[in-house]
C-alpha cells in the first residue's frame, strides 16, 4: 500500500550526526517512511544503517532496489548508488552521477516530488556547496514541505544557505527539534498541489527517468532543451541549460548533472589539473633538451649545441612562471574550500 506522506532526508559533510539526532527523536509509531541520502565514498562501506537502527526506535536499513515502502521504517541509500521513490516502493540504480556524486540528494527529493507532491517533506541538513536545493525546490514547487537545518547550527552551512536562498523555506531549525515537527507535520492534511502541478511534472520526469538509468538522449533533451556553451566536466558533451525558477543547472545527453556553483567547482578542479599537465609536459621538454644539449656537445657540434641550451633555458622560464601560476591556483582553491 503506498504511505500517504513520505520524509526524505538529505546531507552531507558533517551529516551524520545531523541524521542521528532525527532517528533518536523519531518516534516508535512515526506514521510514514524515512529516506536518507548521506554522500559517501563510492568504495567505502557505510555505517549510517547501523547508526541510526542503534539512535532510535524506528528499524533502519540499506535500502534494497524494489521493497515496499513501509511507515516506521529508515531506508538508507548505498555507497555509488541512487536511492529513488516511485509508488509505494524503493528503487536503488546506478544513474549519472549529478553533481559528482552518486548517491545524490537531488535525485532522491526529485522523486519524492514527482511521485508523492505536496504529501513529501524535504529536509535539507549540513553540507558543502549546493546540493539538495534543487531537489527541495521541486518538492517546494509541487506544494511539499521545504525544511532545513539551522544554518547557524550545521557544521557546514552552504548546503541550508543554498537551499535558504532558492526555495521559499517553510521550517529552520536545530536537528533536535525536528523529530517533534516531523510528527506534527505528517500528522496534517498535506497542501493542495499547485494548478500546474501536471505540467512541471512533465518537466521532472526526464530528470528522474535519467537518474532510473534511461538514456537522456533518448529522451530527446537535445531537440527539447536550450544548449550552453559548456562542456560537461564527466564525458565533455555539451551541457543542455535546465530553467529552474530564478536558477539555471545544467544536464549532459549522457546525462550528467550540475547546479551552476558545482559546475564552476568542477571547473576550477579541471583547470587546476590542466595546470598541473602544462607544469608535466614543460619540465620534461626541458629535461630532453638538456640531454640533447649534452649529447650535442659530447660529439663535437658545439653550435648546435649552444641552440638546444638556449632553448633550454627558455623553456625553464616558461617552466618557472606555468609553476607560480598553477601554485597561486592550487592555494586559491584550498583557501575556497576552507
Amino acid at each position: 500500500m503506498t504511505p500517504e506522506r513520505i520524509v526524505v532526508i538529505g546531507a552531507s559533510a558533517g551529516g551524520v550526526a545531523a541524521i542521528e539526532a532525527i532517528a533518536a527523536a523519531l518516534p516508535p509509531d512515526f506514521p510514514a517512511p524515512v529516506l536518507v541520502v548521506l554522500h559517501l565514498s563510492p568504495t567505502r562501506k557505510s555505517l549510517l544503517p547501523e547508526i541510526l537502527a542503534h539512535a532510535g526506535p524506528l528499524l533502519a536499513a540499506a535500502a534494497s532496489d524494489g521493497e515496499p515502502l513501509r511507515p516506521g521504517r529508515i531506508y538508507v541509500a548505498s555507497p555509488d548508488q541512487h536511492l529513488m521513490v516511485e509508488h509505494g516502493c524503493v528503487r536503488v540504480t546506478r544513474g549519472p552521477k549529478e553533481n559528482q556524486f552518486r548517491p545524490s540528494i537531488d535525485v532522491l527529493f526529485r522523486s519524492a516530488a514527482l511521485y508523492y507532491g505536496s504529501r513529501a517533506v524535504g529536509i535539507v541538513l549540513t553540507g558543502a556547496l549546493d546540493d539538495g536545493s534543487s531537489g527541495l525546490f521541486a518538492i517546494r514547487r509541487l506544494g511539499g514541505v521545504a525544511v532545513i537545518q539551522d544554518p547557524e547550527e550545521a557544521l557546514f552551512s552552504a548546503m541550508p544557505l543554498a537551499a535558504m536562498s532558492r526555495v521559499d523555506i517553510d521550517y529552520a531549525l536545530p536537528v533536535t527539534e525536528m523529530g517533534r515537527l516531523l510528527k506534527s507535520l505528517i500528522d496534517e492534511a498535506p497542501r493542495p498541489e499547485p494548478m500546474d502541478a501536471a505540467h512541471y511534472r512533465n518537466d521532472l520526469k526526464l530528470d528522474v527517468d535519467v537518474a532510473a538509468c534511461d538514456s537522456a538522449y533518448e529522451k530527446g533533451i537535445m531537440g527539447a532543451i536550450e544548449p550552453s556553451v559548456y562542456t560537461c566536466p564527466d564525458c565533455h558533451g555539451v551541457l543542455f541549460r535546465l530553467r529552474e525558477g530564478k536558477t539555471d543547472r545544467f544536464r549532459c545527453h549522457t546525462g550528467h548533472g550540475y547546479s551552476s556553483n558545482a559546475l564552476l567547482a568542477q571547473q576550477k578542479v579541471t583547470a587546476e589539473s590542466s595546470l598541473w599537465q602544462a607544469v608535466k609536459t614543460l619540465q620534461e621538454s626541458g629535461a630532453l633538451l638538456h640531454e640533447l644539449t649534452e649529447r650535442m656537445r659530447k660529439s663535437g657540434e658545439g653550435e648546435t649545441a649552444e641552440a638546444l641550451g638556449r632553448k633550454a633555458g627558455e623553456v625553464e622560464e616558461r617552466l618557472k612562471l606555468l609553476r607560480q601560476l598553477a601554485l597561486a591556483h592550487t592555494d586559491l582553491q584550498d583557501e575556497r574550500r576552507a
